[in-house]
């Protein structure tokens, strides 16, 4: 299916990559406020990751997109939907994501732009599930998660990507299918629209 590239929000652009983010994306994967529940990327890594995420953007039309907020900065992070990676228990799929630069937390914009891609995967690509998954400890993405009304399962899962013994080998899971995000949409369209977000 085609779509398009870039997925407008009320105030913000998510986008293909361009050269011009990967220094901001290199300082922002270097902070250890962003990467506290992260294994850590070199700017070399970044760069690497930065050309993978642009690179499934081409193939499938939409991922992990560059986020923009206009007005207020050209990048901010990143937020989308991907395939995930087939080592994990739970694959094959698609997950939502999002990282963001400190400086731009607590404005609602991983809520805000999740719910767009949300939006594509569930409405455009058809997809029946979507996941997300994070280190047990990271409380701000699984509020997001929350708040985006995905659930978790019961479960928590070691992600084979992270080395045994690791403090942040242990995850959590989160799921949406297709029935419960029409009836999500369904109650938000009946009462004017979903609040905004508080972080």
């Amino acid at each position: 299916m085609s779509l398009s590239l870039e997925v407008e929000t009320p105030r913000l652009v998510l986008r293909q990559w361009r050269a011009d983010d990967r220094r901001p994306f290199a300082e922002m994967n270097a902070d250890p406020r962003v990467t506290e529940f992260l294994l850590p990327l070199s700017a070399p890594e970044s760069d690497a990751l930065a050309d993978r995420l642009a690179a499934g953007i081409d193939e499938h039309g939409w991922g992990f997109w560059a986020v923009e907020a206009p007005g207020v900065a050209p990048f901010v992070g990143f937020v989308g939907i991907k395939p995930m990676p087939p080592v994990l228990p739970f694959a094959p799929g698609v997950e939502v994501g999002w990282r963001l630069a400190q400086p731009f937390w607590g404005r609602g914009y991983a809520s805000e732009a999740a719910l767009a891609a949300l939006r594509v995967g569930f409405e455009q690509v058809g997809l029946g599930e979507i996941v997300a998954f994070t280190a047990v400890g990271n409380q701000r993405s699984r509020a997001v998660m929350a708040r985006l009304g995905m659930q978790e399962d019961a479960d928590p899962f070691d992600h084979p990507a992270v080395p045994e013994g690791h403090p942040l080998r242990r995850h959590v899971l989160y799921r949406m299918g297709q029935a419960q995000w029409r009836l999500q949409e369904k109650g938000d369209a009946e009462s004017g629209g979903p609040p905004v977000a508080a972080a």
